[in-house]
């Protein structure tokens, strides 16, 4: 059964913080809440963790798992930006959107896209996703909690724990203000703009 971790949206305790972060550090999974429905959260060197994800997720080699990053130098260290680049993402930030990129040699080669070399990254517009990244000292491997057959992201404790039945070690939980839109996906690896998937962020700046 997973740990349930109360913790406060607007003002995250620094001990339900930590609490989660021990639970990335001793090789666990996560289910947090996000600005765009809760996700799945691991370590990002966490290889056994990334095959329970795609387990819970059914996800193929073609899909982008995403480095939720504190801020723009942190990012920096995960993708390879060029200026044109830097300027749109950095209008769009912090906020609702995923920006697929090239990796740099930071990033483990099991999460690169297989062709493309490429891993989304964001810098979420949320307290407790800036929280975690901050206490853990580098970006979390994230995908958003959508189940096989759904097309948007969980958004209760109870339901996720219901759902997932342990397979997630704990879930932080912050009541039930969790907003279920994923985030816009922004495929800009070929230096021009496509939108993969259109969510919560405004899209129209990319088209």
């Amino acid at each position: 059964m997973a740990r349930f971790i109360d913790i406060h949206p607007v003002n995250p305790q620094q001990r339900s913080v930590d609490q989660a972060v021990a639970v990335l550090g001793e090789g666990g999974l996560i289910a947090y809440p996000t600005d765009s429905g809760y996700a799945l959260g691991a370590q990002l060197g966490n290889a056994e963790a990334l095959d329970r994800i795609r387990s819970i997720r059914d996800l193929d080699a073609k899909h982008h798992f995403t480095l939720v990053c504190r801020d723009f130098s942190q990012l920096g260290q995960m993708v390879h930006v060029d200026n044109t680049v830097f300027r749109a993402v950095k209008a769009a930030t912090p906020g609702p959107y995923t920006f697929i990129l090239p990796a740099t040699r930071e990033v483990p080669k099991r999460l690169l896209q297989e062709k493309k070399k490429t891993v989304g990254v964001r810098i979420p517009d949320h307290r407790i996703s800036l929280a975690l990244v901050e206490a853990l000292g580098e970006p979390l491997l994230s995908t958003t909690l959508i189940l096989p057959g759904e097309t948007e992201a969980m958004t209760t404790a109870w339901e996720i724990n219901e759902a997932l039945d342990g397979r997630v070690e704990a879930i932080l939980d912050s009541g039930d203000d969790v907003l279920g839109t994923p985030t816009t996906v922004v495929d800009l690896s070929e230096g021009i703009a496509t939108v993969v998937r259109v969510g919560a962020g405004d899209p129209a700046p990319f088209q």
